[in-house]
């Protein structure tokens, strides 16, 4: 096991995890904007080429955390598109997070089936 990297993705993880908390204690942003920041983050940084550079580097650290779905989007319309043109922007997010979705899909099914929701009161 490379322990290097083990620190590196727990590093960059949890300054990315920082980031998060600030905006939840400094701003009046609620969760659902903040996830949807740090999406548009990931493709943003990857349309720059920036965040490419930060996942060679750190791995599951900057590839696990929402800015890394985002780069899953971007990544997957770069290659719909060098694949299939201008239909590839329909359809390459899709495929480049499609194992991602279905897996949150599957788990969210199986929590359903296992756990009962209860009012907060």
């Amino acid at each position: 096991m490379d322990w290097w990297m083990v620190v590196k993705a727990f590093v960059v993880g949890g300054l990315i995890c920082v980031v998060g908390q600030l905006l939840i204690d400094l701003t009046k942003l609620t969760p659902a904007r903040i996830l949807v920041l740090f999406v548009t983050l990931g493709v943003a940084l990857t349309a720059i080429g920036v965040y490419e550079p930060l996942i060679d580097f750190a791995g599951a650290g900057a590839s696990v955390p929402l800015t890394g779905f985002g780069y899953s989007l971007a990544k997957g319309v770069q290659e719909g598109i060098a694949e299939k043109g201008w239909l590839g922007i329909f359809t390459g997010g899709l495929t480049g997070t499609a194992g991602g979705i279905a897996f949150a899909v599957t788990l969210a099914f199986l929590c359903g089936l296992f756990f009962k929701s209860k009012d907060k009161s």
